[in-house]
């Protein structure tokens, strides 16, 4: 299993991850440290545990707002795939609608031809 050495809040971890994963892990380390580091700006100093707790805090408040906005996206598109099914089943409608009125055309047409050609007198 690949390790991979990150750093978060100036101190070096090393990490295990999946086959591939290793720039992945870097990067949600890099984005987490970035994290702390807000923190320690906004905050000053005040302890790695609590500046940790408040990142991990910060980050799990953006995943939660993310998953709102996932779950309207969702139903936004769920809704707008409803309208166009339904939107596909009136168009089928008129479609067949057009076919008869088509077809009866057609007929009539052909009705009116068969008396305009002259009978044969015998």
């Amino acid at each position: 299993m690949p390790q991979v050495n990150v750093t978060i809040a100036g101190k070096a971890y090393r990490m295990a991850c999946g086959e591939g994963e290793e720039a992945h892990l870097e990067e949600l380390a890099r984005f987490y440290d970035g994290k702390i580091g807000e923190m320690r700006e906004a905050f000053g100093e005040i302890g790695d545990m609590r500046l940790h707790v408040m990142a991990a805090l910060m980050v799990a408040d953006e995943m939660s707002e993310l998953r709102q906005r996932l779950a309207k996206l969702e139903s936004d598109l769920a809704a707008t795939q409803g309208d166009a099914g339904a939107a596909d089943q009136r168009l089928s409608e008129v479609e067949d609608r057009a076919a008869e009125a088509l077809v009866g055309a057609a007929e009539r047409i052909e009705g009116v031809a068969r008396s305009l050609i002259p009978t044969p007198v015998g």
